[in-house]
């Protein structure tokens, strides 16, 4: 998964949960020519530009210290919104059930995009119902995974 280096996650996560917050997870990216940390909280009673700008202040600090980065970066702090982006197993397990747009790194039958159900979470990967056909994929392959709204 298309996911920050696991030195920063390490890093931030305790600062994220300390504040009390569920670190969901962190995207090291690049938009436009410039980098982007981009780092994804969440609360039971949701999310707001205040709880963004707390974390982001304290983990900036952590940042600062440790170092985990050597190139200049954007610091970006959000909530997951309602695409939330899918980032562990434990998170997919989380989400069974319910759609999901999968962006592969390798093709899997022909195929580097699955919009569908999350029928299962196992060992190797996910299962997912595209229009009544089940598709194995391996975690390895799980370039980027997002909800996808239903209205």
């Amino acid at each position: 998964m298309r996911s920050a280096p696991p030195r920063v996650s390490e890093c931030i996560e305790p600062a994220v949960t300390g504040l009390g917050y569920e670190f969901v997870g962190a995207e090291y990216l690049s938009e436009s020519g410039q980098r982007v940390l981009r780092v994804y909280i969440d609360a039971e009673k949701g999310i707001d530009v205040d709880d963004c700008a707390k974390v982001s202040h304290q983990i900036s600090g952590v940042l600062d210290v440790e170092d985990p980065i050597r190139e200049v970066y954007t610091l970006e702090v959000s909530s997951p919104g309602i695409d939330r982006p899918l980032f562990t197993p434990v998170q997919f397990e989380r989400f069974v059930g319910k759609k999901v747009r999968l962006k592969l790194a390798l093709a899997v039958l022909g195929r580097k995009n699955f919009t569908g159900e999350l029928v299962e979470t196992n060992e190797t990967g996910v299962v997912v119902d595209v229009d009544g056909e089940a598709y194995d994929i391996d975690w390895t392959v799980i370039n980027e995974a997002r909800l996808v709204p239903q209205f």
